[in-house]
């Protein structure tokens, strides 16, 4: 006999849950709370993925969900997909997919640490409402689904070396971290938990067979692509993953969600790094310990130019908020952590030509790439060499506002062959 219990608290109500499996099934169960001891009588004889099939109140569901993530397994099935359900509409629509191909998919949400006095921290990916309506999702479609509470696992691998990224004056990507490694890792884990033989998730991005071996690749749509926020996935990982949207637009996927009914088809999605809570990154660094008082903003001779309130709030290529009056326009062109120094000049003082990466590497052998250095920037042409822990890029033509903490990607056509942590630039 096993043993679990589930807590969970919504505008100011309890409630809990405790399940007793035996022999792979709900055994008892019992609790309190609204619409709780109605879900506890539904549930009984049902494996723990059969309980997370069963339609429930919010409150409820969160305390049974909550009990049943540590216990629920199952054994493998070559039909089953986890399928990552982030409450929006890719992750309905990637659903819709894989059961529509005869396949039985498990809805899988990651609940993240958000933070609480963001704006919109009620609205974000993983945030409890998301959480609900992906559950929702799920049930309407007759789906399992089980959500993950990995609030304080995300702050220590994705949110600290963020915080701690930008007081060292660096420009960190947070999805990049997430995604390439935290966010995969754990579905993966769950997938093969519940004996999924696959991941799928709604991501805009391909999976293709590229010199010999699988490799992330870029999705047919241009203007969705994703293959740059994934970039950094391990590429043995790729044979138990899918992209069921990466052929396709964004505007095909909402057509596909109101052609099912889903309320999912015109949710707006988020735009930035979920656990800001539509937060300003500035504000959010502020109120988490980045520290850093005025320090002076300089031309590249070293003369004073204005004050600043933090370097931590510059990134190379920045122009607003240097509050400078000058002739001509100037950016940031680096700043010193240590220091406390912004360096400012024109635009053409940003030109970089050499951009070293580490930690990087490149998952097969490549020399001539096309490199992207920010998640809106185009690809550069450039050489690439490997190095003991990252490479080296010789650009084409020159770019402008490389950030260290940046990700920068290589792609082979459209294969990912490389990525890694821009480290410095020249």
């Amino acid at each position: 006999m096993v043993a679990t219990v589930g807590n969970a608290a919504r505008e100011g109500e309890l409630a809990w849950v405790e399940l007793e499996l035996s022999a792979g099934r709900v055994a008892g169960a019992r609790g309190q709370g609204p619409g709780v001891a109605e879900l506890c009588r539904s549930i009984l004889g049902l494996t723990p993925l059969g309980a997370a099939a069963v339609p429930c109140e919010p409150l409820a569901g969160d305390a049974l969900h909550d009990a049943l993530a540590p216990v629920v397994a199952a054994p493998p099935d070559d039909t089953r997909v986890a399928v990552a359900m982030s409450g929006g509409v890719d992750s309905a629509v990637a659903l819709l997919r894989v059961r529509d191909e005869g396949r039985n998919p498990v809805g899988v949400t990651l609940r993240l640490w958000v933070d609480p006095a963001g704006p919109s921290a009620e609205r974000v990916c993983c945030s409890p409402s998301a959480v609900i309506a992906a559950r929702e999702t799920c049930h309407r479609l007759g789906v399992p689904h089980v959500t993950l509470d990995l609030r304080e696992d995300f702050r220590r691998a994705v949110v600290a070396p963020f915080v701690r990224g930008f007081a060292q004056g660096e420009t960190p990507n947070p999805c990049i971290r997430c995604n390439g490694g935290f966010r995969f890792a754990q579905l993966l884990a769950f997938a093969r938990r519940v004996g999924a033989s696959k991941l799928a998730t709604g991501h805009y991005a391909r999976i293709r067979e590229h010199r010999g071996r699988l490799l992330l690749a870029r999705a047919a749509a241009a203007e969705k692509d994703q293959s740059y926020m994934l970039a950094r996935l391990d590429p043995r990982r790729l044979e138990r993953i899918e992209f069921p949207l990466g052929e396709q637009d964004k505007a095909a996927t909402r057509a596909h969600a109101r052609a099912a009914g889903l309320e999912s088809a015109e949710r707006a999605e988020s735009q930035e790094a979920c656990f800001l809570g539509g937060a300003d990154y500035r504000d959010f660094l502020a109120r988490h310990g980045v520290r850093g008082g005025e320090g002076p903003i300089v031309d590249r001779e070293g003369r004073e130019l204005g004050r600043h309130a933090g370097v931590w709030r510059f990134t190379p290529g920045q122009r607003r908020g240097l509050g400078l009056a000058a002739g001509s326009p100037l950016y940031t062109l680096r700043t010193d952590a240590a220091a406390g120094t912004v360096v400012v000049g024109p635009r053409e003082a940003l030109a970089r030509t050499t951009v070293r990466a580490r930690p990087g590497r490149l998952f097969v052998p490549a020399e001539r790439v096309e490199a992207k250095l920010r998640y809106r920037a185009p690809a550069t042409p450039s050489t690439v060499s490997a190095t003991a822990h990252g490479f080296t890029l010789e650009l084409d033509d020159p770019a402008y506002g490389v950030a260290p903490g940046q990700a920068a990607v290589l792609y082979e056509d459209d294969a990912v062959v490389g990525a890694g942590v821009i480290s410095s630039a020249a």
